[in-house]
């Protein structure tokens, strides 16, 4: 069982809105220091291993410095999120740079940082090198196709994602790499998405080393870094149990003794570059209770919306809501809790058993903190939200304000009508 509960009170909570009206996104940074302590001390086996915060999953600076502070690099895949690494003071090969479809002056800013960049396709080499040098490191992403034999509904059948290159042209790209003068190689791969099995995810490591295996053998190129990409889930419902970093790691070792060590490959560097496991179930979206409306259903309409959290109306994702001061109350309502959009998928829960909820009550979104505030939109004209960091005293530093009207306007030449 995975009991959901959320680090404040209600009168602790009704205080922050006092000074940051509703509704906004809140982080606990002492329960994510803890847990990127816990995956790092899970690995400490590995002579040289790195999570690198895949920085979509929560792009503000404050939660970066938060994580570099505890060792942790950033994964990038846009010149905004390298910017922000800049601003951070992260650089050099504590970036990973895993980009498709990228314009050069992105590659240009990666390795004007010393960014590991991770090629997505074979064609990248010929790109880049019209523009200047190759770096002397270089990762390729690994696509293994139809070989996995499944996917899930956030990252689909590895075969028909557009991400990565065949194993023909892994080996094709480090030829060519090594050719070209490229001297230290890298492998990725990202074939699952929120996976609560640590087994898929032991395989994703088993399958990776076996490829550096064989590239030693066939090609006499030593892999010196492994990247499983992300893919650790949460645990959003309450029934569902989250990965245990333990059992992940000594599945990993197992297969890390067995195919790495004898290899001579006992020292490299092997990395996840999680974001959602992270900060997901240490961030909250507090909305507050504004309307009811009975017809066929009961609704409950709030002051967010699905521009502040588009997973459950986009996959139709369960995120567990708690109303404050209600937590032990007897969930014997039935509820839409919804956003005032004009699309009818604007819905944070459906038919979701509840307490009774009165306007003004406080409404508690969990497991927001990754892929919540970082995938708003301004659809209807609908205003990003705050983003507020908790600390381990209790107190608050407001880390993002939220948009003004202006804010929305400022691309906007009204001069010109």
């Amino acid at each position: 069982m995975n009991k959901k509960t959320v680090p404040f009170t209600e009168e602790q909570i009704r205080k922050i809105i006092s000074q940051y009206p509703t509704p906004f996104h809140i982080y606990d940074e002492q329960a994510i220091r803890e847990n990127v302590r816990k995956l790092i001390e899970a690995f400490s086996w590995a002579a040289d291993f790195k999570e690198y915060f895949a920085v979509k999953a929560t792009p503000n600076p404050y939660i970066m410095k938060v994580l570099k502070d505890e060792g942790v690099g950033s994964d990038c895949s846009s010149m905004a999120e390298l910017i922000l690494c800049e601003k951070v003071g992260i650089t050099g090969h504590d970036i990973i740079f895993s980009s498709n479809d990228t314009p050069y002056e992105e590659y240009k800013k990666a390795l004007e940082l010393g960014a590991m960049i991770n090629l997505d396709d074979i064609t990248v080499i010929d790109y880049m090198e019209k523009h200047g040098p190759l770096p002397e490191w270089i990762c390729v992403r690994y696509n293994p196709g139809p070989l996995l034999k499944s996917g899930n509904d956030i990252i689909g059948m590895p075969e028909e994602a557009k991400y990565g290159m065949t194993k023909e042209q892994i080996f094709e790209a480090y030829r060519i790499c090594r050719s070209k003068g490229v001297k230290h190689f890298g492998l990725h791969t990202m074939v699952v998405s929120n996976e609560l099995d640590p087994n898929g995810l032991i395989n994703t490591a088993k399958m990776m080393f076996e490829l550096a295996v064989e590239i030693k053998t066939e090609l006499g190129i030593l892999v010196e870094f492994i990247d499983f990409g992300g893919g650790i889930g949460v645990a959003y419902k309450p029934e569902q149990t989250p990965v245990d970093y333990t059992i992940l790691s000594a599945g990993i070792k197992k297969y890390f003794e067995k195919l790495m060590i004898p290899n001579g490959m006992g020292d490299i560097r092997i990395s996840f570059e999680c974001g959602r496991v992270i900060t997901g179930p240490f961030g909250y979206l507090v909305t507050t209770a504004i309307h009811h409306k009975n017809i066929w259903k009961q609704y409950i309409g709030t002051d967010a919306s699905m521009a502040n959290l588009m997973r459950p109306g986009m996959y139709g994702a369960y995120h567990h809501l708690t109303v404050m001061g209600k937590e032990n109350a007897p969930a014997d309502h039935v509820y839409d809790v919804t956003g005032s959009l004009c699309e009818n998928c604007d819905k944070f829960a459906v038919d979701r058993n509840l307490p009774q909820i009165v306007d003004g009550d406080i409404l508690v979104i969990h497991d927001a903190g990754a892929h919540g505030h970082s995938m708003g939109f301004n659809y209807n004209g609908k205003l990003r939200s705050a983003e507020l960091l908790l600390h381990e005293d209790g107190t608050v530093t407001q880390i993002r304000r939220a948009e003004t009207v202006n804010d929305l306007f400022a691309t906007l030449d009204f001069s010109a009508l």
